[in-house]
């Protein structure tokens, strides 16, 4: 049997204490997601990091993040959601502590690993534990709204709430700020939650989850690495290659299981894989665009963690509010318009942003930043409604877990793909663009080896005379490859776009929009996984 605090007999301010303390828990998980992004160039300066490593920092967290979303919330069900939650939490704060003290980019790289793992566990099992606590269906819808919401608050603050800590405090002070809220929020629910389990436990996929993990680990290593080891070496062409023997050894694995992690089943629906392909798409081109343009402001505009912040607030704030407005519309219209609008207009936002060069100000890029926000929200939030609106209402849990999922693997390949593609540009245009400057040939083969591989803060080591000269042969070269990247990221997403328009026509995207508000609850939970 299920025991939990709040199954109908506690106290309003009792569950309230505890809806707010897992709140908490969730504020950490998800601005660690985002509040990492203005403290890279801060970090590659202090650990001389080039852009594999700086990647590896974004995608260590999400890759961990999303492999092992699927299984937490069956582990919870067979430990107990009470201790599977403060485990995460107080691995999470542990984590962060890692991450603070890290002297080298590997024991950071293994701290925000262990983030990841621990974020995993704490999303889809706070939402048990606060559903469980809410059983009535008008307070349960309204406090899954607040722990939904929570996510685009997160996401809002992080770049400025960085940017303050980062130019103040320093860039370990980003990973500190968990330690009071992870050690306080423990303390608190230790007393206030009860074991809690479902009654029907699943059973673990432990062989489908370590071949899910070696797929996406493999091609992501692959898609980072290649530039730096060369994309014919014997280890990333391995890579490859093993990425692809256990993808297909996952997909018959999960068809033959009886209760596997990934139900494939549900992919014969073209909701669900329209659903699957449009998160993955939009979560793609939003960290692709995230992560280059922090180092375009900070590396070549010389702005400030808050600037960049405060300037992400054109992305963020967009995000929060479109969120809510596309869901309702969806729910009400069905989703195959807004999925159609809102893919043009992240394409259009994306791609604005070639306009972007060294000099280009606020005014030239923010109207992109707020395309695309809108856009991301248009796109993410209606294609969850339509896959929580296509499956049983049994199998909600299971959808919604797939829609975040499919997100966060697109946030790791946008990532990865967006450095690929901007060190294959500088590798191959660095060497013209620094012929054609005025430099002696033993600057320009050191500033080739030094900068080549993205670290633009290398250029301080070069002689005094040169940097000035050095950076503005290499700036364009950097944006080139910028705007390269916002080409591919835009042409996707409106693929995306595209698939919805062929495939969601009466057969789910707008044939449910009942069913789909029935499910509205599940869905601003997974709008909010980005």
């Amino acid at each position: 049997m299920s025991e939990t605090i709040g199954a109908g007999s506690a106290p309003a301010p009792r569950k309230g204490l505890l809806l707010a303390f897992l709140c908490f828990g969730v504020f950490m998980v998800y601005l660690d997601a985002t509040i990492v992004n203005v403290a890279l160039p801060n970090i590659q300066h202090e650990l001389t990091a080039g852009i594999t490593q700086l990647q590896w920092i974004v995608d260590a967290y999400a890759l961990a993040f999303a492999c092992l979303l699927l299984t937490s919330g069956t582990l919870g069900d067979i430990l107990g959601r009470k201790k599977l939650f403060l485990g995460g939490l107080i691995g999470f704060t542990l984590s962060s502590v890692m991450c603070a003290l890290a002297g080298s980019i590997g024991m950071l790289l293994v701290g925000r690993a262990l983030q990841g793992i621990c974020g995993s566990v704490m999303i889809p099992v706070s939402l048990a534990l606060v559903s469980a606590a809410y059983t009535e269906p008008a307070a349960r819808a309204k406090a899954i709204g607040i722990w939904a919401g929570i996510g685009g608050v997160a996401l809002s603050a992080g770049p400025v709430a960085g940017g303050v800590l980062v130019d103040h405090v320093g860039w370990q002070s980003i990973f500190w700020i968990n330690v009071p809220i992870g050690v306080l929020a423990a303390l608190v629910l230790a007393r206030l939650l009860t074991e809690n389990r479902s009654p029907r436990a699943r059973q673990l996929d432990l062989a489908g989850q370590a071949l899910f993990i070696v797929a996406i680990a493999t091609l992501a290593y692959a898609l980072i690495e290649g530039n730096s080891r060369g994309w014919a070496s014997a280890l990333i062409v391995g890579s490859f290659a093993l990425s692809v023997v256990t993808l297909v050894l996952f997909v018959f694995w999960e068809l033959r299981q009886p209760d596997p992690m990934l139900p494939l089943k549900l992919f014969r629906s073209p909701v669900v894989a329209v659903a699957g392909a449009v998160n993955f798409l939009s979560l793609f081109g939003l960290f692709a665009a995230i992560f280059l343009l922090t180092l375009v402001l900070q590396s070549l505009q010389g702005l400030s963690s808050v600037e960049t912040g405060v300037r992400f607030l054109a992305l963020t704030v967009p995000i929060m509010i479109a969120s809510f407005a596309a869901s309702v519309v969806a729910a009400k219209a069905g989703s195959r318009w807004p999925i159609v609008v809102g893919s043009v207009l992240s394409a259009a936002g994306l791609y604005g942003l070639t306009a972007l060069d060294v000099n280009t100000g606020f005014g030239g890029y923010w109207w992109a930043l707020a395309l695309l926000g809108v856009g991301v929200s248009f796109t993410g939030a209606p294609a969850t409604v339509a896959l929580l609106g296509s499956v049983p209402p049994e199998q909600a849990g299971t959808a919604s877990g797939i829609s975040n999922t499919f997100r966060q693997v697109g946030a790791v390949f946008g990532v990865a793909l967006a450095g690929a593609l901007l060190l294959r540009h500088l590798r191959d245009a660095l060497p013209g663009a620094l012929s054609a400057a005025p430099l002696p040939q033993q600057v320009r083969d050191r500033a080739y080896d030094q900068l080549s591989g993205g670290d633009l803060s290398q250029a301080g080591t070069l002689p005094p005379g040169t940097r000035s000269t050095v950076m503005d042969a290499v700036g364009p070269v950097f944006i080139d490859g910028m705007h390269l990247v916002m080409e591919v990221a835009a042409a996707g997403t409106l693929v995306g776009g595209l698939c919805a328009l062929v495939f969601l026509r009466r057969r789910g995207g707008d044939a449910a929009p009942k069913r789909a508000e029935a499910a509205q609850p599940e869905a601003a939970m997974g709008r909010r996984q980005g």
